[in-house]
């Protein structure tokens, strides 16, 4: 069957508050920057030519509208997405580090991408896309939940490959046990898996990736592409004849890592597209990492994420200096 959509993503769309200067009274400057894991994974495969979709909700308000004109002016397909009268956009206030790490602070009890419900779902939609991608925030709290657990059977019993992120958040979770128990849900349900190492830690108590992958292979050996992501080390991808590594491209203008995840995230989705996912080797996966670490790269170099993804031909350029 041909498949409208290449990925389609649910999750939060959310506005992210990053620091941008001083004011003359020395009051910090926020910049309202439209983000949100899942979205920020198509706004990169947008760049790489893919057709995308999202679902999700934002509230009927200044910073919904801004959310929905950032991601159609990225390509992506916003029919899906809805907008609720009553509860307002998400919000998130991101303090960045001088290495260029970051601390979240989030407005968010409730937030309009909580109130996904089951009812809401493009049922057609979810049935004719090749790869399903989702995160843990739509799973925080149980309507939301529901409705991303739907969606992932329908796109799944119409052979869409299944693509996850954990993307751990601890402060919205009311339980870090309750975050687990999501988070092995999905390990058991994904195809393409997506873990940062702080989140390899979480659930399997590992430091060390290996032992800690070794771990994920064993108990959910539905994972076929099961990549670790380890910030400005590099990453690592795991597969059945064992595992090859990509150290991250340090050319200096690191300003914030927001988005470079999911810009990681994106390249391997569409590395897995162009390329299938069978039998992929060392060599293809040390491919797929090098690319995906350059985009992941040139997103540090910009603030914000959707408006912030790089084209494939600047990626090409770092890969061919480097």
């Amino acid at each position: 069957m041909e498949k409208s959509f290449d990925v389609i993503a649910l999750g939060e769309l959310l506005i992210d508050f990053t620091e941008n200067g001083q004011s003359g009274q020395g009051n910090p400057l926020l910049e309202a920057n439209p983000g949100g894991a899942p979205c920020n994974v198509l706004a990169m495969l947008q760049k790489l030519g893919k057709r995308t979709a999202f679902v999700g909700k934002v509230g009927k308000d200044m910073f919904g509208r801004q959310l929905r004109e950032a991601a159609e002016g990225a390509g992506i397909c916003m029919d899906y997405l809805l907008e609720d009268e009553f509860v307002h956009t998400t919000l998130a206030f991101v303090k960045t580090f001088p290495n260029g790490d970051r601390d979240f602070s989030f407005y968010r009890e409730p937030g309009a991408d909580m109130m996904l419900r089951s009812e809401d779902l493009p049922t057609e939609a979810l049935k004719h896309t090749k790869i399903f991608h989702f995160g843990t925030l739509s799973m925080t709290h149980p309507e939301p939940r529901l409705a991303t657990k739907k969606a992932l059977n329908l796109a799944k019993g119409a052979g869409a490959l299944i693509s996850f992120d954990p993307n751990l958040r601890p402060p919205l979770w009311h339980s870090l046990d309750d975050a687990k128990e999501q988070i092995a849900w999905g390990l058991a349900r994904c195809d393409i898996l997506k873990i940062a190492d702080n989140e390899l830690e979480f659930m399997t108590g590992e430091t060390d990736f290996d032992r800690g992958a070794a771990k994920l292979q064993q108990a959910y050996p539905n994972i076929r592409v099961l990549n670790v992501t380890a910030g400005a080390d590099g990453s690592y991808s795991y597969f059945a004849d064992g595992r090859v590594f990509v150290p991250s491209f340090r050319l200096g203008g690191t300003i914030e890592t927001t988005g470079a995840g999911d810009t990681f995230c994106a390249c391997v989705l569409n590395y897995v597209l162009e390329n299938g996912i069978d039998g992929l080797n060392s060599k293809q996966l040390t491919e797929m990492l090098r690319f995906a670490n350059a985009a992941a790269y040139l997103v540090t170099t910009k603030k914000g994420a959707i408006r912030s993804m790089p084209e494939r031909a600047q990626v090409l350029e770092i890969l061919a200096n480097n």
